[in-house]
């Protein structure tokens, strides 16, 4: 073999080593993507098979809690009483949540719950629901315990509007009735009415068939509330429980929201959690919760007049934040008007200065 003819050789010979190398760098990651499907698939089983396994340990009757009973479906109501519940979650066995945890929310009145992020507000209703079972105490309605009601029941005369609303790519009618799939024409717009949306969807484009898009992306954020709050009044419920149902919402949508609220909370057993305590001022009760308990209650006059007090102090921390945001709103309003001024200013100047540029030739046409 001639000297060019092995150097060819070589040369093939790396060419074939460089690709079957790069080639295995490709099978290399295809396998990495596979083992990082695999192992996330692994960590969501093991969560379903925990589940499987712990419904096997359980004698609970799946056809039991779910079967209907007419009699009692329509006697579900009462005070909402917490006694010495506590609480750990499941995946969080290390972390209590709710610690001794006991309050009233008494029939026809509104209850509201307020306290720092983690204080255990939103588990309160997740236990009411039956989400949850309270890892020791009890959940009681008029004296009863909620596990003597099968989940279906007790949810049919609960009514839920959280801080973000689920819409789905249907008619704002169909929204609306998800919340009682046999409710009639007349009762769907009836709960519009209650829920202070009636007349924006008269005004849509195909007024109640009109298609809300994925998620309500047709709607504004007040609108969307006030969809979600017709859902939940559309079956009437005894209960009615606002988790925050107005946060996200600007002042004006919070406005209109809040009336169709209140007006929602009368005659009902009512709890509301709150971030915004101007929303819960006329509750007949509040609780202030931290840590997973009660540290304070009363109604916000007798709250407010406890000097150091919790509410007192998240009342005045928001007052503050209240005034600064108004003063960045009289600010941002002030330097939008002196801009709209110096715009103006300009402009006027150079009409003057074109005005004064044709008086100019008109003289001069004239001295000609």
């Amino acid at each position: 073999m001639s000297h060019k003819d092995h150097h060819n050789s070589n040369i093939s010979d790396v060419l074939v080593v460089v690709c079957s190398f790069a080639r295995c760098l490709s099978l290399y990651s295809s396998f990495g993507l596979f083992f990082q499907s695999l192992s996330e698939a692994r960590g969501a089983a093991e969560a379903v098979f925990q589940l499987i396994d712990e419904a096997n340990e359980t004698s609970i009757n799946e056809t039991d809690i779910w079967k209907e009973d007419t009699e009692s479906i329509h006697n579900i109501t009462g005070d909402i009483e917490f006694d010495n519940v506590n609480f750990i979650y499941p995946s969080r066995k290390e972390v209590s949540v709710l610690h001794n945890l006991s309050l009233i929310a008494r029939a026809g009145q509104t209850t509201a719950l307020v306290g720092p992020s983690g204080c255990g507000k939103s588990t309160c209703i997740s236990l009411f629901l039956r989400y949850y079972k309270p890892s020791s105490g009890q959940i009681t309605i008029n004296g009863r315990p909620i596990t003597d009601y099968n989940v279906k029941q007790l949810r049919q005369n609960i009514g839920v509007v959280s801080q973000e609303p689920i819409l789905f790519d249907v008619s704002v009618y169909e929204n609306i009735r998800f919340g009682k799939v046999n409710a009639t024409r007349a009762e769907i717009e009836q709960a519009a009415q209650e829920a202070n949306a009636h007349n924006f969807i008269m005004q849509l484009p195909n007024k109640y068939e009109t298609l809300v898009g994925e998620r309500g992306i047709q709607l504004s954020g007040g609108e969307k509330q006030r969809i979600a709050l017709a859902r939940a009044l559309v079956k009437q419920p005894a209960f009615l429980l606002l988790d925050e149902a107005t946060s996200a919402l600007d002042s004006v949508s919070e406005q209109v929201v809040q009336e169709a609220l209140d007006r929602a909370c009368k005659s009902r057993t009512t709890i509301v959690i709150a971030h915004r305590l101007t929303t819960i001022q006329n509750a007949h009760q509040i609780y202030v919760l931290d840590n997973g308990s009660v540290i304070e209650q009363g109604t916000h006059e007798t709250l407010m007049a406890k000097e150091g007090g919790k509410y007192q102090a998240i009342a005045t921390r928001q007052q503050i934040e209240k005034i600064d945001d108004d003063k960045d709103d009289i600010t941002s309003m002030q330097k939008a008007i002196e801009e709209d001024e110096k715009r103006t200013s300009v402009e006027r100047s150079r009409l003057f200065s074109d005005s004064e540029i044709v008086d100019m030739n008109k003289v001069q046409i004239l001295l000609q």
